[in-house]
This record gives structure tokens, sequence and C-alpha cells, in this order.
């Protein structure tokens, strides 16, 4: 089995610390930034490390993916939620823009695939689609932080 990757990131004029605490805000801010997402509650906590939040994602219409993670904080600005179900890890870090009061957001997703050749469409395509939900999900998080 190899390994799947999806990245994105974006610049928002905001300060580090906004951005990090939108991106934190499992109760409020991300369920309305996530596209195809159904089924979404929050289990425990809903800000940053100890939540626990589920919810079911559906890409191109076709695939749906239940998802329960477990969101931990293991440094400052860095969350990352663990799939249960799953060997799906997700990051998501905040750092320094390129200028005073902006800030960098950045999410990275891996994944074990399948082996043969459904393991070879699932590289492709399936890294391909989390990186157009993310570039979605990142453009809503601007939109809502930059008004």
């Amino acid at each position: 089995m190899a390994q799947v990757v999806s990245t994105a990131r974006r610049e928002i004029a905001v300060t580090q610390d906004a951005l990090f605490g939108a991106v934190a805000d499992y109760a409020g801010t991300r369920p309305r930034l996530l596209p195809g997402l159904t089924a979404y509650e929050v289990r425990e906590g809903g800000r940053g490390a100890g939540t626990v939040v589920r919810w079911t994602l559906e890409s191109n219409g076709k695939r749906v993916r239940d998802c329960l993670l477990d969101v931990s904080e293991p440094s400052k600005g860095e969350l990352v939620e663990k799939d249960r179900g799953s060997s799906m890890v997700t990051t998501w870090r905040v750092t320094p823009g390129s200028g005073d009061g902006a800030a960098l957001v950045s999410v990275r997703t891996t994944w074990q695939s399948a082996g043969g050749v459904n393991g070879l469409f699932e590289r492709f395509f399936s890294s391909k689609g989390l990186e157009r939900i993310y570039g979605v999900m990142l453009a809503r998080l601007a939109a809502e932080l930059e008004r």
C-alpha cells in the first residue's frame, strides 16, 4: 500500500490567533466551511484539543466517507485530526503570513491507499478531489474572516 497525500494552503488577511481560532472552532466555524458535508456532529469539546467530531463527506456525488475524528494540538498553531476508522490523518497549521496582519493556513491529509488498480485510482482521484474540497474550504474561511 502507498500513502496518499493531499495538501492545500492559503494566506488570509487576519492575525494568526484569529485564523487559528476559526480553524479550531469545530462547533461554529468548521461546519460552515466543508462542502459536501452531512451528519455533522460535535460529540465532545468543540474547540481545539479534546474535540471529537463526526461527519459524513460526499465527494463527486458518488463516494461517501463517514469520519469520526479525534483532535489534538501537538504544538502551537497546529491541529491534528485522526480518523478512528481509517489511517487518515489531517494536520492543520497556522503560521505567519508574508506581511503584517496576515497568516498562512495549510492543511495536509495522508492515508494508506488500497492496493492494485483501485489504489492507483484512489491515489490520483481521491487526493485531487480532496484538494478541491480544501480549496473551497479555505476560500470560504477567507471570505468569512476577511469581511
